[in-house]
C-alpha cells in the first residue's frame, strides 16, 4: 500500500520546519509529499524544495500561477498524489 501526504501551504514559513520535521520523524515515512503552494510570499516554498533535497522520500513541490484558495488548492494537492 501507497502512502502519500498532501500538504497545502500559504505563508507557513514559521510553522513548516516543525510540521516537515514531523512527517519525517513518522515511523511509517510517506511514499511521496506532495506540497502545492497558494502563492507565498514568505520563504516557504524555498523551505520545501531544500526539504525536497534531502528527503528519503519523493517530493513534489507545486506552485499555483495564481491564487486558488485553500479548498482548491488542498483539492489541487490530493489530484497530484499518486
Amino acid at each position: 500500500m501507497r502512502l502519500s501526504v498532501a500538504l497545502c501551504t500559504f505563508n507557513g514559513e514559521r510553522f513548516l520546519a516543525d510540521q516537515l520535521a514531523n512527517i519525517r520523524a513518522q515511523e511509517r515515512l510517506p511514499d511521496e509529499l506532495v506540497a502545492c503552494d497558494d502563492g507565498s510570499t514568505d520563504r516557504t516554498v524555498e523551505l520545501l524544495r531544500a526539504f525536497a533535497a534531502e528527503a528519503p522520500f519523493r517530493v513534489r513541490v507545486e506552485v499555483n500561477p495564481t491564487r486558488l484558495g485553500s479548498s482548491d488548492n488542498f483539492a489541487r494537492a490530493m489530484a497530484l498524489c499518486t
